[in-house]
């Protein structure tokens, strides 16, 4: 175990080109796929689902109904993750009447979910009643009327929850299950209890014990011959430890681990699989750390079992690398492992992670098509090696199917097809029972194993969304199905067709998607890959051998006063630059922060004892905060001629003010710093910045790299030392034409009695003070 104490890249960087990847991705397949054939084989099962829809509570009808591009699948995805949730009757009356109020479920069309639109119905009826300004002590029928649609509305949303999920309890789940075999001998089942990302040791025990119960349970309808004929489990590791990450690999390897190796051994005993579900990408390599210190213990205290299994998304970009991690650690521990292969379930939040967090790329690839290119090579990969890799392809595509199966007639490899428990069942039944036409020569059907979620309908909402999320899409094939607008040659169109550019603009460009000319995003540094932190980790090791640099001294009253006199030279200078030359500066401090961000974040984890993440996000605000000021300045202080009458000129010129006294705390030492001097600095001002006596070497190092970028040391004096002298000083000075402060409120409030207090022009304060507030987040 001491091996994977430390991180150890077994995989490419996920932020690569998404060209370059799929382009690889279709070398890998080789041309070994014919997609013309695939299409025959699938046109059948497509003719006879649309000419059977599937029934009204299948996922399939819901979103033709209601597609969550329109407010009704907005609106019962909305109730799906929240009614339920909801504590008192009044709460979820308004919520149904905000949902459904604004939905038309009662529009033609809409028939055959009479249920809903009753609700629809009564909660616009009742909305009219309650929820404007409603006269206190409402009757008894009232409350019964709000109690009688809450608990008709719970009961539907329940019955949903129902199709996605196949019990409540294993025990539950097993007898669904059997009810399903007498229609469909040979039927798998692979259990999910529903628990993921663990928020404490407490739930992370709770789901642990519940994955104990599941086994038992499926261990006691006898130890099976083979965990390819056998139920089996599936478990998330995130559900198991609270602090899943990597940063936290230590207490990984020491609690996940042990809590993970109990299940595998149980398992093991009962002789079913066992396969770790998939998560995001920041997460992959720590879990095939842990996937292989299991399947080297396995090797020594369970040589006979090959029920250890993993989960693979063919939509990150390293899909096709994991399927060869895999393999090789099957063959360097001479094992042999179920994959299930699937399209992915956490798209739209890798997506923002990946935006939010600056990075060069997407972990994901962006075009749908993308995906399914990705998800056939790595099939074809998976094929590739029968001796160690058992294939579980998960997928609701005909198209997908047909080709699947056409690969692996080639191969002649062992595999199981997949499906998730309340959907796909009629494209399933064609494949396994073809109304007409045949699998194709003399292939069999495939062997069918159903993911089936277990658990209380109230821990199903986070699943059904995402579900819902996932195939609702407009290019998806579930929510494309049942589209008679969609033909059925559109339907099974050719994902084999690269596209050059991604369809999203890459994070670096977010902000420049929404305008011309806008500003680069700051780029992060990924925590999670220790090849990006590395810089980070050697600027932090630099500053700790060799200390920090000392302090610098603290500025006398008498020095303040000099220095707001020097200011005001200064600024007669540094106001009469041109508009263009301030900009500038603040784009080359921009550009030199990003460059020197591995130190500017060690700093601020040895000064400001911020963690290395909250140092990144800092130092990226900071870099946000000089490109944001310098398109402001471009766009607001430009000069501006105004209409007037003919023969006469007009323009509108803004100038800085003089000097702004900029006070900073020591929460923010660098961001907040340099959001206030640069906004001062570019609109033509001269700045006395005071940063927080707790964190000077900070201000230090990005007043001289403001300098260095060509703000004169005429135009910016840094003067530490208390804010009861040194910064009582500047903002009494009669130079001061402005104060910027961010702190607590009753400094805000000593400053502005102080500016008030003064003769003259009245001194504007900016103030950002503090405040314990709540907030309430609403889609």
């Amino acid at each position: 175990m001491n091996s994977f104490l430390e991180a150890n890249p077994r995989l490419p960087s996920p932020y690569r080109d998404e060209s370059a990847c799929v382009h690889a991705a279709m070398a890998r397949l080789n041309d070994a796929l014919d997609w013309d054939a695939a299409t025959t084989l699938a046109t059948p099962w497509v003719q006879a689902l649309r000419a059977q829809p599937a029934p009204f509570w299948a996922l399939e009808s819901l979103l033709r109904e209601y597609p969550i591009s329109q407010p009704e699948g907005r609106a019962l995805m909305r109730l799906a993750e929240a009614l339920l949730r909801v504590p008192d009757a009044q709460t979820a009356v308004a919520l149904m009447a905000d949902q459904l109020g604004h939905a038309a479920f009662e529009a033609e069309g809409s028939v055959a979910h009479p249920v809903l639109a009753g609700l629809s119905a009564q909660a616009i009826t009742l909305s009219k009643r309650l929820l404007p300004a409603d006269e206190a002590g409402a009757g008894l029928l009232r409350r019964w009327s709000s109690q009688a649609v809450v608990a008709a509305a719970v009961r539907a949303i329940g019955l949903l929850g129902r199709q996605f999920v196949l019990g409540r309890t294993v025990t539950e789940s097993q007898r669904e299950a059997a009810a399903m075999r007498r229609d469909h001998p040979g039927l798998r089942m692979s259990y999910d209890m529903l628990g993921e990302g663990a928020r404490s040791d407490t739930q992370a025990k709770a789901h642990w014990s519940a994955y104990r119960e599941a086994i038992a349970a499926i261990a006691a309808q006898g130890v099976a011959d083979s965990p390819r004929s056998s139920d089996g489990i599936s478990i998330k590791l995130s559900a198991l430890f609270a602090r899943y990450e990597e940063a936290q690999r230590k207490r990984v390897f020491a609690v996940l681990l042990e809590r993970a190796w109990q299940l595998v051994d149980q398992a093991a005993r009962a002789n079913i699989h066992l396969t770790i579900d998939a998560e995001e990408s920041q997460r992959l390599e720590l879990s095939l750390d842990l996937f292989e210190a299991l399947a080297a213990r396995c090797a020594r205290e369970h040589s006979g079992w090959s029920g250890l299994g993993l989960a693979v998304q063919a939509y990150q970009t390293r899909a096709l690398a994991v399927v060869d991690e895999v393999a090789r650690l099957a063959r360097a521990h001479r094992r042999q492992f179920m994959v299930r292969l699937v399209k992915g379930a956490y798209w739209d939040s890798e997506v923002k992670q990946a935006q939010e967090g600056g990075r060069t790329a997407y972990p994901a690839y962006t075009h749908k098509h993308h995906t399914d290119i990705s998800y056939l090579a790595c099939a074809q990969a998976l094929l590739q090696h029968p001796e160690h890799l058992y294939p579980q392809f998960a997928t609701h595509n005909a198209g997908t199917i047909a080709a699947i199966l056409s690969l692996a007639r080639q191969s002649g490899a062992a595999f199981e097809m997949q499906r998730l428990h309340g959907m796909g069942e009629g494209t399933y039944q064609q494949v396994m029972h073809p109304t007409s036409g045949a699998l194709g020569g003399a292939q069999s059907p495939p062997a069918l194993r159903v993911y089936a979620p277990v658990g209380q309908h109230r821990d199903l909402l986070a699943y059904l969304v995402r579900r819902l999320l996932e195939n609702g899409a407009n290019s998806s094939f579930v929510n494309q199905l049942g589209d008679p607008d969609v033909a059925i040659d559109d339907l099974l169109a050719s994902p084999l067709c690269p596209a050059s550019t991604p369809a999203l603009a890459l994070p670096i460009d977010l902000f420049r998607s929404q305008r011309n000319n806008a500003r680069a995003n700051s780029i992060g540094i990924d925590l999670d890959d220790p090849r990006d932190r590395a810089g980070l980790t050697a600027a932090i090791r630099s500053l700790q051998t060799g200390g920090l640099p000392a302090a610098p001294s603290e500025s006398t009253v008498a020095e303040a006063c000099s220095a707001m006199e020097q200011l005001q030279r200064g600024y007669l200078a540094w106001t009469t630059r041109a508009l263009a030359d301030r900009v500038s500066a603040l784009r080359s401090a921009a550009d030199a922060l990003q460059a020197r961000m591995p130190e500017f974040s060690a700093l601020l984890v040895l000064e400001a004892y911020k963690s290395p993440a909250d140092a990144v996000a800092e130092v990226r605000e900071a870099i946000d905060f000089c490109r944001y000021y310098a398109d402001q300045a471009e766009l607001s202080l430009a000069p501006q001629e105004l209409p007037g009458p003919t023969g006469e000129r007009n323009v509108l010129s803004l100038r800085g003010r003089g000097v702004f006294v900029c006070i900073s705390p020591w929460n923010f030492p660098l961001a907040i710093f340099a959001g206030q001097v640069v906004a001062a600095l570019v609109a033509g001002n001269a700045v006395a910045a005071k940063p927080a006596e707790q964190t000077p070497r900070v201000a230090e190092r990005m007043a001289a790299l403001l300098w260095d970028a060509g703000v004169p040391r005429e135009a910016l004096v840094l003067l530490h030392g208390p804010g009861e002298t040194v910064g009582a000083a500047l903002v009494a000075h009669p130079l001061c034409a402005g104060v910027c402060f961010t702190g607590s409120t009753p400094v805000a409030k000593t400053i502005q009695r102080s500016l008030a207090a003064q003769d003259g022009p009245i001194v504007p304060l900016i103030a950002e003070t503090g405040g314990v507030n709540a907030m309430l987040v609403d889609s």
